[in-house]
């Protein structure tokens, strides 16, 4: 009878202690791209829209990383950090704040920026190296959804540091160097592409 107890003494004593364990972890930390960036240029409101899609794997808050070194195809996320919204809707965001133009949906435009994410990941080629990468493409559309131009992105960043923090500093510039390509295209010698969104 003694053993008994004693057993069901321990197993309690065990619950207890797992579950104090559990509630006692840290809570996962948020991240997004820190605070409003400043417009590149005030263009004219309105002209055009902008729209970020990206595969259904990707519609979570989790931040993702691949151990290129050991198994590049395996997607993996970090347990203690998350994003604070999909990163698809956080990158149409980011892009909005930094460009002139709007979230598609908010507003009658002529024409769309859409941008297509394939990759959007902090890469390990050591344990200690990594980079943020973004990758996909962005399209101009007509007010017919034709596809008036477009370019491949791909960017990468070094990450500072080789954990969570270190890759959302990394994504966050890939993010602000897409935002300054997008107003390069739009500004620079492809400018007459978007004749077809003017007036």
């Amino acid at each position: 009878m003694r053993l008994v107890c004693v057993l069901i003494l321990a197993l309690g004593l065990n619950a207890c202690y797992s579950a104090g364990k559990r509630g006692g972890e840290a809570a996962p930390a948020i991240y997004d791209f820190g605070p409003p960036a400043g417009r590149l240029t005030e263009a004219a409101a309105g002209a055009l829209a902008i729209e970020v899609r990206a595969p259904l794997w990707f519609d979570t808050a989790g931040i993702d990383y691949r151990l290129a070194y050991a198994d590049a195809a395996r997607l993996r996320e970090y347990t203690l950090a998350r994003w604070a919204g999909p990163p698809a809707q956080m990158i149409q965001q980011r892009l909005a704040q930094k460009l002139p133009l709007i979230p598609s949906g908010q507003g009658r435009t002529r024409c769309v920026v859409r941008v297509e994410i394939d990759e959007f990941s902090q890469i390990f080629t050591t344990p200690e190296t990594s980079r943020g990468v973004l990758r996909g493409r962005y399209e101009l559309l007509d007010r017919n959804r034709g596809k008036v131009a477009g370019r491949d992105i791909v960017i990468e960043i070094d990450a500072p540091t080789p954990d969570a923090r270190g890759g959302v500093s990394a994504l966050t510039a890939a993010v602000d160097r897409l935002a300054d390509d997008i107003f390069a295209w739009h500004a620079g010698p492809d400018a007459r592409a978007l004749a077809p969104c003017a007036g």
